[in-house]
């Protein structure tokens, strides 16, 4: 029989043994699996089980454990799940342990099967505080913070309020999805009803979704508050934050802190994160002090450790000192990375050595390497800089022809050098190739072409595609491509377009720039609608009643003036000569 030959006996050790009969067991029933009907997830006839029925008196938790991680299809992993729940006979009286509920809420929770999950946990009498967070950080990994938030309630009122591991996940969805102060709150609430005492978990997530938004105050108050002592990560992460914040200062007092201890020392992370704060500051003489110290500690530099210092001394324009520590790091076993080389392409555009950056580009595709987006970002806004265009979208294609999708910074920058030099053609076919390229525009991208065409005559059936184009890709117009629209059509001749893109822009809440409302009167005025950009203006100083309306009624009064128009605009009778009042 199958089950026979996959736990026939080996001449390894028992452990090895064991392990390779487990595993070769679990790939067995995989397969077995595979040729019955997964959705009929409650096998209850002898047919539909009688093929899993060899595998019964093997069954273990460790077993049932590993079939489940092994599934693709969670329908196959569920169906093995409720026939082992059901064993009719049973032989060695098998019962699902608390481990092989995770693994199959953990696999139909992957998949998104939220109400089998729910179900399956329900009617097992298994849905717990422990499970339910493991709902609220699924629903909180799909970007459905409604539904994690509706669980977390449900956690509350199933365990009358304590329940520190869905307290523990809501906070930590909240956090991922940059919901502070909502955080706060909840945090805030827990503490005031005090029925689970926040651990160290709870304080380190608070301090780290403080640290992401640059409250760097509040993660202290949060950290010197902490009712319980500090681990590794939660020091770290008050480390990393001050270090962000350039704040070097407090991150070494956190350190002599932790040096104060015997269990929480600082480590090859807290060392690392120092290096890369003194860096961004210009401090190297610091950053290879803290270099030299945790090698006197016995912790070992990384990657990371290196690619922080390689970085600063880049920044700074030290090439060939950053060339000697990669050196330093390859002897001492580490493998220089994409991010790397990175950094020497920065420090090289930053001495202004463009060609051996671009050259150095080339040595990593020699090298085998695969330079990602970034690295080829560094060159391409350098070739920018020196205004090669051309250069930089060949680089672009390049990416393409690599299979790497470019940043759409590196387009973004290269549309502003085009339109500045005056191409806003070329801008524009780019802007139409970009998808091909493995990139879509964002507001930028359109902003910066649409203000180039509408700055060159007779182009807004250009600049009309594209605002079609954005708005259908979820894009809206903001003040700035409004105010140059109307500027476009002004100068174009088009009153009609220009009238309406200022109506819709007030219905927007937006208002137009001082420059291109000049040319809006002036085009309104060479027409003679005099009453009309009074009417105008009238409607603009009362739907936006916070801007400077003196500059606009000085454009106005000058440009009248200058024309003639003021003269004579209003005649004796309070009318301005065609019937119209004042």
């Amino acid at each position: 029989m199958m089950a026979a030959r996959t736990l026939a006996n080996t001449h390894a050790s028992p452990i090895a043994s064991h392990i390779a009969q487990l595993l070769s067991t679990a790939s067995a029933i995989t397969s077995c699996l595979q040729t019955l009907n997964p959705q009929n997830p409650n096998p209850t006839s002898p047919t539909s089980t009688s093929p899993l029925s060899q595998f019964a008196p093997f069954l273990s938790p460790n077993l049932v454990i590993e079939v489940i991680k092994s599934q693709k299809n969670p329908n196959h992993g569920l169906f093995f799940f409720n026939w082992a729940s059901n064993l009719n006979p049973n032989p060695n009286n098998y019962f699902h342990s608390h481990l092989c509920y995770v693994g199959i809420t953990d696999l139909l929770l992957s998949h998104g099967l939220f109400s089998t999950a729910s179900s399956l946990l329900e009617s097992h009498g298994r849905l717990s505080d422990f499970s339910v967070a493991k709902f609220i950080k699924a629903y909180g990994d799909r970007g459905n913070i409604r539904e994690a938030i509706h669980w977390f309630h449900r956690a509350k009122n199933m365990e009358s309020g304590r329940c520190l591991f869905s307290c523990n996940a809501i906070l930590g969805v909240l956090v991922k999805g940059n919901r502070i102060m909502l955080a706060r709150a909840i945090f805030d609430q827990i503490v005031k009803e005090g029925l689970v005492k926040p651990d160290v978990y709870t304080y380190t997530t608070m301090i780290r979704g403080y640290c992401k938004m640059g409250m760097i105050e509040n993660a202290k108050n949060v950290f010197d508050e902490m009712g319980c002592k500090p681990n590794l990560i939660t020091c770290n992460t008050m480390i990393n934050g001050f270090c962000k914040k350039g704040l070097m200062e407090s991150a070494m007092k956190i350190v002599d802190q932790m040096m104060e201890t015997e269990d929480c020392m600082p480590d090859t992370v807290t060392y690392t994160t120092l290096i890369d704060g003194y860096c961004k500051r210009g401090e190297l003489d610091e950053a290879m002090k803290c270099m030299d110290e945790m090698v006197s500690r016995n912790c070992e530099p990384n990657v990371l450790t290196y690619n922080a210092i390689i970085y600063g001394l880049c920044l700074n324009g030290n090439v060939d000192e950053a060339k000697r520590m990669m050196t330093k790091m390859r002897l001492n076993g580490l493998k220089d990375d994409v991010a790397t080389h990175t950094c020497i392409l920065k420090g090289l555009c930053v001495v202004g050595k463009l060609n051996d950056a671009a050259r150095h580009l080339k040595e990593m595709v020699g090298l085998g390497m695969k330079p990602d987006a970034k690295a080829y970002g560094v060159v391409v806004n350098e070739y920018c800089k020196m205004g090669k265009a051309d250069d930089a979208i060949s680089l672009l294609k390049e990416m393409k022809g690599r299979g790497i999708n470019p940043r759409v910074s590196s387009f973004n920058v290269v549309f502003r050098i085009l339109v500045e030099s005056g191409k806003p053609d070329r801008a524009a076919l780019l802007l139409k190739q970009m998808k091909q390229l493995g990139c879509s525009p964002n507001c930028l991208s359109y902003s910066t072409v649409i203000d180039g065409l509408c700055r060159a005559k007779g182009r807004m059936h250009e600049v009309e595609e594209f605002v079609g184009e954005m708005r259908q890709n979820g894009h809206r117009l903001d003040a700035s491509m409004y105010s140059w629209s109307v500027k476009g059509y002004c100068e174009d001749g088009n009153t009609d377009m220009a009238v309406r893109v200022f109506h819709e822009m007030l219905d927007m809440g937006y208002v137009i720039n001082l420059e291109s409302f000049l040319a809006f009167v002036k085009e309104l005025l060479s027409k003679e609608k005099i009453f009309e950009v009074e009417k105008l203006f009238e409607e603009m100083s009362r739907r936006c009643p916070g801007i400077d309306i003196y500059k606009y009624r000085r454009i106005l009064d000058e440009h009248q003036q200058s024309t003639g128009v003021q003269e004579g605009r209003l005649g004796c009778n309070g009318t301005d000569g065609r019937g119209y009042g004042g």
